[in-house]
């Protein structure tokens, strides 16, 4: 498959092949692909350690670990995740062809191969609508908020789901057109305590999303407030049907703003990137 997977990539004069490695006890596979293609690693619980025999052999070949939430992933799920980070890190660019090698941890074997053009747009990413997000949004902290986004979809608070919205970036113009609903919990507290990339704010974002209203955060992750009312909505003609008000309100804040909206749907436990009021993706919950 990975042999497959480089011979496909040269075909297609593809940038670069990202490898799901979690299904692989063996990581010693330098022979199999070829060194003119970028290589991206894959990976919910693996690191790449410089020193380590496994990190070594792979520290001159790869280009860079992306790290997933660890979480169940559907193989579709792994996909988007990685090529919505890839982008969002520059790692890619819009236009760039991926192909992207994929496969069942339990089973222990890779079985998918996904030929990606990042410039076209699909129903597993819209490529060109990530440009410019590092301009309002720190990479880490997009990042960072796509897992715990997917953590909470797919754990939600005690059992139960949860439905939230995570405004992140352009904080100056966003702010103005919300309302508060109910006291700003987080202020008061030192811009460090409140910073998104904090572990030990899990519990306490976990407890909040519970409620009604949208996180607004800055592009370098400083939660603001929490329990807001968006008062912009999407009057979009095209807007996919069958979503609720938290997409519309979504929708509605990044097509007036520059910021990205990540929005956890309560009912399906999907979550879904809005950027300049489009959809960006979509990723669905994965049973266990």
């Amino acid at each position: 498959m990975i042999k497959t997977a480089f011979q496909l990539a040269a075909k297609i004069k593809a940038r670069a092949v990202m490898l799901y490695i979690d299904p692989l006890d063996d990581l010693h596979f330098e022979e199999r692909f070829s060194k003119k293609i970028d290589l991206y690693l894959l990976s919910r619980k693996k690191k790449l350690d410089p020193n380590g025999e496994d990190g070594h052999s792979l520290q001159n070949h790869c280009k860079a670990l992306i790290p997933l939430p660890k979480i169940n992933l559907s193989r579709i799920g792994v996909i988007k995740l990685a090529t919505t980070t890839a982008l969002s890190l520059d790692y890619l660019e819009p236009g760039d062809k991926v192909v992207c090698v994929v496969g069942a941890v339990d089973l222990g074997l890779l079985d998918h191969i996904q030929i990606l053009d990042t410039g076209k747009e699909s129903e597993i990413v819209m490529g060109k609508g990530l440009i410019g997000i590092g301009e309002s949004v720190q990479p880490e902290v997009f990042q960072s908020i796509l897992h715990l986004s997917m953590e909470l979809a797919q754990k939600g608070r005690e059992g139960k789901p949860i439905g939230t919205i995570f405004v992140v970036g352009d904080a100056e113009r966003v702010l103005p057109l919300t309302k508060q609903m109910i006291i700003n919990p987080f202020k008061g507290y030192d811009e460090e305590e409140r910073n998104i990339l904090q572990p030990s704010l899990k519990e306490t974002i976990r407890e909040f999303a519970a409620m009604d209203g949208a996180f607004i955060i800055s592009g370098d992750g400083v939660i603001l407030t929490a329990g807001c009312y968006l008062g912009a909505a999407s009057n979009e003609e095209n807007f996919p049907q069958g979503l609720g008000a938290r997409h519309l309100a979504a929708a509605g804040i990044t097509n007036l703003t520059n910021a990205v909206a990540f929005v956890i749907s309560e009912s399906s436990g999907d979550v879904r990137i809005f950027k300049n009021g489009k959809l960006l993706t979509q990723i669905e919950k994965t049973g266990k």
